[in-house]
């Protein structure tokens, strides 16, 4: 019983410290893991020493002391993390538990002994410990490179196991007398735990959650900058191509005067101007970005034969950026001239009506547009199942409450306006 008993102790002392040290964020160099070894076999040397020099009851006793401390101080010496270190000696102490308990039920099982107990939780040790080492240890390590803050949240239960098991088993005899306010304390630590990872959990999704639709807004504005830098492409290269034929036309112009062709000429130069007036920004108010945006969709409006009446007042300078102007008159007037757009495959003749306006340093925005069909809302924004749609929608609230503002979405009498105040 006393070999087996001495085996068992050696075992869990090394699977003890090997654990911990795999739990510990330690370069491990040749250099250090010699000076594991060392300190590990210093450690089981000192254990033998007590065990024949005291009973069994008083080596439990001093086990803190001659096992836990030096093991401590070994990988804080080891390490600079001293804190995870400490940690990472609580951690393996409680993944020890599990030896014990898988001992415990194989006993139970086969109706075994002590000395069975002691001879399974021997022959589990190497199995578990290279599981726990695959699969656990990557996991534990990762947690002890965050933020001390976090480190705490993980280490709470490892430390207040230990505590609880030396202080009701060890130390007194509390456990063994039943004592309801101390059987029943790790059921309650289990509860609490729960509720604790619970909140943290739910925390951390919304923080995700939150990323993952900033980031989604972000590349709305990405795509509506794109489409933006398109249309100015566009426009330069439709002026880049006046430069190019000016020579050209002036020589027809030329020809023309020259063989007394002046009413051809004049005709010419009409049809020119008019070109050129279709291309140019018409200004609808001091802003500029507002002239470009408008201009761009009066344009592609015109195209398609949509009517689109624009009422604009604004400054020059504004509260609201050019890049978040762009953003919210862009998609409002895009999901508009969409809705229109299927309105004229159907043989109806849409109209869009916009209205912006500054007043006491607030932006008002107001963007009515025809639709045929019913326009679901949910508690109070457009929704749609149609793939690829609905992300203006997101991006022009995601923009007004990041600035504080009011936006509302209504539909009456085959009429869809978008009301914003930012």
């Amino acid at each position: 019983m006393i070999d087996v008993y001495m085996l068992n102790g050696i075992a869990v002392g090394l699977f003890g410290m090997l654990l911990s040290a795999a739990f510990c964020n330690i370069l491990w160099s040749r250099k250090k893991r010699w000076l594991m070894a060392g300190g590990m076999a210093g450690i089981l040397l000192l254990q033998g020493a007590v065990y024949f020099l005291v009973d069994r009851s008083t080596v439990q006793v001093l086990y803190p002391l001659i096992t836990h401390v030096p093991l401590i101080i070994l990988l804080c010496a080891l390490g600079r993390k001293w804190f995870w270190n400490i940690i990472s000696v609580f951690t393996a102490y409680l993944c020890c538990q599990l030896r014990r308990w898988l001992a415990l039920l194989i006993v139970a099982i086969v109706s075994g002994n002590a000395v069975t107990q002691e001879i399974i939780e021997i022959a589990i040790t190497v199995p578990l410990l290279l599981v726990l080492i695959r699969f656990i240890a990557p996991s534990v390590r990762y947690i002890g490179k965050l933020s001390v803050s976090i480190q705490c949240q993980f280490a709470f239960i490892p430390v207040l196991g230990y505590l609880f098991d030396y202080v009701t088993q060890i130390y007194t005899n509390l456990f063994v007398k039943g004592t309801p306010l101390v059987t029943e304390f790790m059921a309650f630590v289990c509860s609490v735990a729960y509720l604790v990872f619970v909140l943290h959990t739910s925390k951390e999704n919304q923080i995700k959650s939150q990323m993952e639709q900033a980031q989604e807004n972000l590349n709305l504005q990405v795509l509506q900058a794109v489409r933006e830098i398109e249309l100015l492409r566009d426009s330069w290269q439709q002026a880049r191509t006046y430069r190019h034929d000016l020579r050209h036309h002036m020589q027809y112009l030329s020809a023309c005067i020259e063989n007394g062709q002046s009413e051809r000429a004049q005709t010419y130069i009409r049809d020119i101007c008019a070109e050129i007036e279709a291309s140019k920004v018409i200004c609808y108010c001091d802003n500029e970005t507002t002239n470009l945006i408008f201009s761009a969709f009066a344009g592609r409006a015109k195209e398609q034969n949509i009517p689109i009446n624009i009422r604009a007042e604004i400054p020059k300078i504004i509260a609201v950026s050019e890049s978040d102007l762009c953003v919210l008159l862009s998609n409002a007037l895009e999901n508009a001239l969409h809705a229109c757009q299927g309105l004229k495959a159907k043989g109806i003749t849409g109209l869009i009506d916009v209205l912006v306006y500054e007043k006491g340093g607030k932006l008002f925005i107001q963007i009515e547009n025809s639709c045929d069909e019913d326009v679901m809302l949910e508690q109070g924004i457009p929704v749609t199942d149609k793939q690829g749609h609905g992300l203006g929608v997101r991006s022009i609230c995601a923009l007004v409450e990041r600035y504080n503002g009011i936006y509302t979405f209504s539909v009456k009498n085959k009429k869809f306006t978008l009301r914003v105040s930012v």
